[in-house]
């Protein structure tokens, strides 16, 4: 079948892919309870989720000294890093990729996450292989500037009015309209559906099925 509209479909990955929303939450919390700091709530530090680190901290413990970042960033990874093989996909994913893949569409993926924890996510669940071009916070500006899109495209040759952004936050979905390419919110992962209805992306899904599905139709 014909690709009807895109050419190249970009994804988040926590909490688009991978099932990490909650353990991101509590290690966030965790990091803030080390340092004695006040420790922000479920929905404010799910909030931060797809940003870089830094300007993740800096949102989720406002009362910091900018000088202590490196500490709490320290004391995140470490409780991040104590469960993360226990992060697993959500249902559905390898198998909505592998088909995307047999289809011809080019893949790809724009994260918060740093070069270190991607490569190791990914060689965790034998995806690697599947992604044309992959960018991360630590290597470029964080969303929701533009950048990581505009990297993508430049690098795999493709115009953004053929390229779509998949996310589960209103950091990803700014990010693609700051970028000019589409894009698709999944209301499974960090931020409620109101906030990423309100950016108004091609589609909403609340599921991998769903979303699967809406790709197999309409991409």
């Amino acid at each position: 079948m014909a690709r009807q509209q895109f050419d190249l479909i970009v994804f988040d990955w926590d909490g688009t892919l991978m099932d990490s929303t909650v353990h991101i939450t509590r290690s966030i919390q965790a990091a803030c309870r080390d340092l004695g700091l006040p420790v922000p709530a479920d929905e404010a530090a799910s909030f931060v989720i797809g940003l870089g680190l830094r300007d993740a901290l800096q949102i989720a413990a406002p009362t910091l000294d900018p000088a202590d970042y490196p500490r709490l960033a320290e004391r995140y990874r470490f409780h991040y890093l104590v469960k993360d093989q226990t992060t697993e996909l959500f249902s559905g994913v390898r198998e909505m990729l592998a088909d995307l893949r047999d289809q011809g569409y080019l893949l790809a993926i724009a994260t918060g996450k740093s070069r270190v924890g991607l490569n190791r996510a990914l060689d965790q669940v034998r995806l690697t292989s599947l992604f044309d071009g992959t960018r991360c916070a630590d290597e470029t500006f964080s969303k929701p500037h533009p950048a990581m899109l505009h990297e993508l495209t430049r690098e795999l040759g493709q115009d953004p009015a053929r390229t779509v952004m998949i996310g589960d936050t209103t950091h990803d979905l700014q990010m693609a309209i700051n970028a000019g390419v589409s894009g698709i919110g999944v209301t499974y992962g960090a931020h409620p559906a109101n906030s990423l209805v309100a950016l108004e992306p091609k589609y909403v899904a609340d599921s991998i099925a769903t979303l699967s599905g809406w790709l197999r139709e309409h991409a």
